[in-house]
């Protein structure tokens, strides 16, 4: 059961006083206290563990505190889209608004080479409008030979050139929960000059420690990747372990699935899940199509495959793309050979937009339907 109080209601207000001594004389209920942050107000949410079916749901309604009870029947409990259930789980970060009804484009290095490399990528991203941006220092690789990205030696110079070029944020994958802190303390001794939103990427969905590690502190916005050999519904837990653990603010994504069904792509495309995850849960939905694809091949038309799964992608709804980008793609340390080229960010944001304004007219004429 969820418990949803009025906006503006204080955590040492008589009404919230009252609701939790409401609470704390049921021994076998257990609360959990969540706060959703907007752009407008911040939402406050307790969740009750225990037996609620003994739980008068009007009762707890007619207090004054409570806005609204939702009873909770499916599993993902935190990140889940209850029946009769329409609050958004949408967040602002450095000014930038995450939800189910926005899109955001995160396009960078998939790992961070050189200073010379990482500002022409930011400079880039500038001259076309973007505040946001991919920037790999910690690569988990398949072979234990290959580069594993520069760490925390390189995340001064990269928050700087952040700065410098009005990024407002970097979504950078860990792979073990001392990287928060380097992180974090690169920000402090470089003035927070960016954001960062911490990418877990498909190796580590299930990485259970990193996840509670991650849901656990509140600096940091998370974007999780679909395992590639799990289910969705398995995808799905791990985001639940990240929000149970307190951080609501997640991006779910979707990168491909590891079969050889989608030869020759890299992986097999799983886009056509964007709308599923919104329907089961109230995240924004990312996809990733440099890693679905892995290459640059282009049919007759002229497009790449990368550009039609992307599009694909968007007209199904989705809120975030994290693509590949590299100045010089063959010097690239990582994926160079699926990554685009900085003369070809216009085109695709511009083959972005086509797609989004397609999506917003099928949303638009299935409401006229509707309504």
């Amino acid at each position: 059961m969820i418990v949803i109080l009025h906006s503006g209601i204080e955590t040492d207000s008589s009404d919230y006083l009252q609701l939790m001594d409401y609470f704390n004389n049921r021994p076998d209920i257990e609360t959990r206290i969540h706060q959703v942050a907007g752009a407008q107000q911040t939402i406050t949410e307790i969740y009750l563990i225990g037996n609620t079916s003994a739980l008068n749901r009007k009762e707890i309604e007619g207090l004054a505190a409570v806005e609204r009870v939702v009873r909770i029947s499916e599993e993902y409990r935190v990140i889940g889209r209850h029946h009769d259930d329409s609050r958004s789980c949408g967040f602002d970060y450095k000014g930038i608004q995450f939800n189910q009804d926005n899109l955001n484009v995160f396009a960078g290095l998939c790992a961070v080479d050189t200073p010379e490399h990482v500002e022409l990528m930011m400079k880039a991203l500038q001259d076309h409008g973007q505040v946001c941006t991919r920037m790999g220092a910690y690569k988990p690789r398949t072979s234990p030979y290959a580069f594993q990205g520069h760490g925390a030696s390189c995340l001064p110079w990269v928050f700087e050139l952040a700065g410098k070029y009005d990024i407002k944020v970097i979504a950078m994958e860990i792979t073990h929960d001392s990287h928060i802190k380097e992180i974090r303390q690169a920000l402090d001794s470089t003035g927070h000059p960016t954001g960062v939103m911490l990418q877990i990427g498909t190796r580590n969905t299930q990485n259970f420690e990193l996840l509670k590690n991650a849901g656990r502190q509140n600096d940091f916005p998370v974007l999780l990747k679909r395992g590639f050999g799990i289910t969705l519904e398995e995808s799905l837990n791990a985001a639940e372990y990240l929000a149970s653990e307190g951080n609501h603010r997640i991006v779910f994504a979707l990168r491909g699935m590891k079969t050889n069904m989608g030869d020759p792509h890299r992986n097999f495309v799983d886009f056509a899940h964007v709308p599923v995850i919104k329907r089961l849960t109230r995240l924004p939905v990312c996809i990733d199509p440099s890693h679905s694809v892995g290459s640059r091949d282009q049919g007759p038309d002229n497009i790449l495959d990368m550009a039609h799964v992307t599009a694909q992608g968007v007209i199904a709804g989705a809120n975030m793309i994290l693509v590949d980008f590299h100045p010089v793609p063959k010097k690239a340390l990582v994926d160079g050979p699926q990554a685009l080229t900085l003369e070809e960010l216009p085109y695709f944001l511009e083959d972005v937009s086509i797609a989004h304004e397609a999506y917003q007219k099928r949303k638009a004429l299935a409401a006229s339907l509707n309504s």
